[in-house]
């Protein structure tokens, strides 16, 4: 019998999702660019299921019952090009190529045309669970055609994981829309992470809370209103001990984080289709900072100026009463940062539909990250709900939600009293700034853009609009500043 779907690209991510696919019933053929990764993966998972073992792409394919189905499982960008340009002459009408790996959604629109026009079917799938998920059940988000998605939904949505029974995996639009979906999931993803590192930060610095005592808050902070999969594995690693010096292991874990491109491409894709996703690319620029570690040391002897934090923990938070209140105004703050950076993916995400013409189903979006992926949490049933109303009757921003705009009025007092200590105290808290920042203009009934459409008349004659009656304006400022309509 021919195989149900073929694998090219067997790293771990491949691996796993091959094996994942096999658990679950389904014939599948295996390639490697080195064989012997293939025959490593049957030789130790035979037991899992039917696999059919490959030397080459045509061997691949020639393996296949039609419409042929082959996931691409190899590291984004010219390598996906190169396994696709290998691939086209081997396939048929009808056919599809699946792209399971973190490209940008860009080349993934370049590639879907391409293809189409070959009569073939390119579907960049969003995958979000890393190594576990992949085995067990990832987190899955489908682009490409309808018509793709009726041969290739079932089988995806039989590996993905499940929520009350409901699958995490379901179509959300044409060409890139999956692969943007995913790229939305992990820059909430960066500035989740980040907001939690602040929180951690601050509870040290202000409250004096070492790793293990923080352990047991991040547990508490589990069963509320931030139990998510972020906040329980804090609790983990803040416990973990280095089997070397004893020492808590975030002490000896260099402060340094990488970044795979994602959140970057969150960030600039924002200011393009202009959706302000401010806690997102304030989290993108944290890493940046972080890794320049050679200068942030030169800071140390060159910026003496400051406030000491272990001053400040004495003075204002060395009572177990005070620095309970700080913990729990840490946690309004925290939630109420996650609720922005959560409103800003989904602005973002309502923003390139209406660029790229995808129809996206924010309430089938949020179901897709309740299980499998790294953002799950509880908010999102209740994000979900949100967006449950009628077209005309859902929140023009999840913030307007009356759920999260009561939580965001009972947490605003405490987020402004973390903010606000974070700066007197010299303890760097970029998103918790900029998320307050960010729900601050948004209700402000003025913006400073007056002055700086002012400004940008005044040295560009770029023009202005009037508050008083409609049209386009300028003044004519080196002569008798008298005002013209455009």
């Amino acid at each position: 019998m021919g195989a149900d779907i073929g694998v090219t690209g067997l790293a771990v991510m491949g691996a796993n999702l091959a094996r994942n696919l096999a658990r679950n019933g389904y014939t599948v053929a295996l390639h490697n660019r080195t064989v012997a990764r293939t025959d490593a993966l049957i030789n130790s998972y035979s037991a899992e299921g039917a696999f059919v073992r490959t030397e080459s792409l045509t061997q691949l394919v020639e393996a296949l019952e039609p419409p042929r189905r082959v996931l691409v499982m190899v590291k984004a960008g010219a390598p996906v090009d190169a396994v696709i340009d290998e691939l086209v002459p081997l396939l048929d009408a009808g056919d599809i190529v699946i792209d399971a790996g973190n490209s940008f959604y860009e080349e993934t629109r370049r590639r879907e045309e391409a293809l189409r026009q070959k009569g073939l079917h390119f579907v960049g799938v969003g995958v979000s669970g890393g190594e576990e998920g992949a085995l067990h059940g990832p987190s899955i988000m489908p682009g490409g055609s309808a018509e793709s998605y009726q041969t290739l939904g079932p089988m995806l949505e039989s590996i993905a994981a499940e929520y009350h029974g409901e699958p995490c995996c379901a179509w959300v639009g044409t060409d890139g829309a999956g692969h943007y979906v995913k790229m939305v999931h992990n820059g909430i993803e960066y500035a989740d992470m980040q907001v939690i590192g602040e929180a951690y930060d601050l509870m040290r610095s202000l409250a004096g809370l070492e790793p293990g005592q923080q352990a047991q808050v991040f547990r508490d902070w589990n069963t509320t209103d931030l139990a998510s999969y972020l906040i329980e594995i804090s609790s983990e690693v803040l416990e973990q001990e280095d089997e070397l010096t004893g020492r808590p292991l975030v002490d000896v874990i260099t402060d340094s984080a990488g970044q795979k491109g994602t959140g970057r491409w969150t960030a600039i894709s924002g200011l393009e289709v202009g959706s302000p996703v401010s806690t997102i690319a304030e989290s993108v620029f944290a890493r940046s900072i972080s890794s320049q570690r050679t200068l942030r040391q030169q800071a140390q002897q060159v910026f003496t100026a400051g406030v000491s934090t272990s001053v400040a923990a004495t003075d204002l938070y060395a009572s177990e009463d005070a620095q309970q209140d700080f913990v729990e105004d840490v946690r309004k703050a925290l939630y109420a940062s996650k609720l922005v950076s959560y409103a800003q993916g989904f602005d973002m995400l309502t923003a390139a539909g209406e660029e790229y013409g995808w129809d996206l189903d924010m309430r089938t979006i949020a179901s897709l990250w309740r299980a499998g992926c790294i953002i799950r949490a509880d908010l999102l049933d209740t994000i979900m709900k949100a967006y449950e109303a009628p077209a005309g009757q859902r929140p023009a921003n999840l913030l307007f939600a009356e759920e999260f705009t009561e939580a965001i009025n009972e947490c605003l007092p405490a987020w402004r009293r973390v903010v606000a200590a974070a700066a007197t105290y010299g303890v760097p808290a970029p998103v918790f700034s900029s998320s307050l920042a960010y729900y601050d203009a948004l209700r402000a009934e003025r913006l400073p853009a007056s002055l700086t459409q002012g400004l940008r008349d005044y040295f560009g004659a770029h023009t202005y609009q009037r508050i008083d009656k409609p049209g386009t304006f300028h003044t004519r400022w080196s002569e008798d500043r008298s005002e013209t309509e455009v």
